[in-house]
């Protein structure tokens, strides 16, 4: 008796178990390419094994009982050596028979070992974590998988409110803090320049009483300034010997400058203000 055959063809990035109506399935796996088969004796079943990438989200406790919502990216893709085990016990989709569940059993083991806030600040943790426990646990059902990564991580609207409230009064203990340390430091820079200025009027008063020439040469000092100003001016303005402060001899107007505070002032200011009276 002849027995016809016939070719089935096997794409790129793909496998082939055959089943027969006589066996059932066969353990033999065919490769890319062309393959025989007998006509209605046996029946190919064709298998993707590259990594196929899917997104599952778990809501989840954590330690502290905050409801946390995770987002993994997993690329898996089944054993090329165990697809007729796969075929057996899992049929074509076996993703979705086998890892929303394994994630869910995953997740909810890892993230009960941490608080909300340490999900957070060691996310790197416990993506390590879910992946050791993931993968090891999809190898039971002959998947490989090839990454897993969380993706997003959120919580509640009473935690996120929380932490937001928590953020803002730590911002603003810290603005409350500079505001005591500058008007610390203002109060004491006002002291100092108080008892600055009391220990230049004192030497002032002393530099005085034993060189009553003293206020003669400030006198004179103000003159240049204010000639010096003048000259400066665009207008002609003429000054007599008391406003220039050059009348030596009237000791009454030495004492009205020391009175009125203009020997210890500036002499640019001295200056100034001399110019402005005679002008106006």
């Amino acid at each position: 008796a002849v027995v016809s055959t016939q070719s089935t063809g096997v794409e790129g990035g793909h496998r082939s178990i055959l089943f027969s109506r006589l066996g059932g399935l066969q353990e033999k796996v065919y490769k890319e390419g062309l393959n025989l088969k007998v006509p209605w004796l046996h029946k190919p079943i064709i298998y993707d094994i590259r990594a196929t990438p899917r997104r599952i989200t778990s809501p989840t406790g954590s330690k502290d009982l905050q409801t946390v919502h995770i987002s993994l990216r997993v690329l898996s893709r089944p054993d090329p050596l165990k697809l007729t085990n796969i075929a057996r016990k899992l049929g074509m989709d076996f993703n979705d028979r086998v890892l929303p569940s394994i994630v869910n059993e995953i997740l909810k083991s890892v993230v009960a070992q941490f608080n909300a806030s340490q999900l957070i600040t060691q996310r790197q943790m416990v993506s390590n974590m879910v992946r050791e426990q993931l993968v090891e646990r999809a190898r039971d059902f002959d998947i490989i998988l090839e990454d897993v990564a969380i993706t997003d991580l959120s919580f509640s609207p009473q935690y996120t409110a929380a932490v937001e409230a928590k953020q803002i009064a730590q911002q603003e203990a810290q603005r409350a803090a500079i505001l005591v340390e500058r008007a610390v430091q203002e109060r004491q820079q006002k002291i100092v320049q108080a008892e600055g200025e009391a220990r230049a009027a004192t030497m002032l008063g002393e530099a005085i009483n034993k060189n009553p020439g003293f206020l003669k040469l400030r006198r004179i000092t103000a003159a240049k300034n204010i000639a010096a100003t003048m000259a400066r001016s665009q207008n002609k303005v003429y000054l007599s010997s008391d406003s220039l402060f050059l009348n030596i001899r009237d000791t009454d107007r030495d004492t009205s400058l020391f009175s009125v505070g203009m020997v210890d002032a500036p002499l640019e200011s001295v200056a100034e203000e001399a110019a402005q009276a005679e002008v106006a």
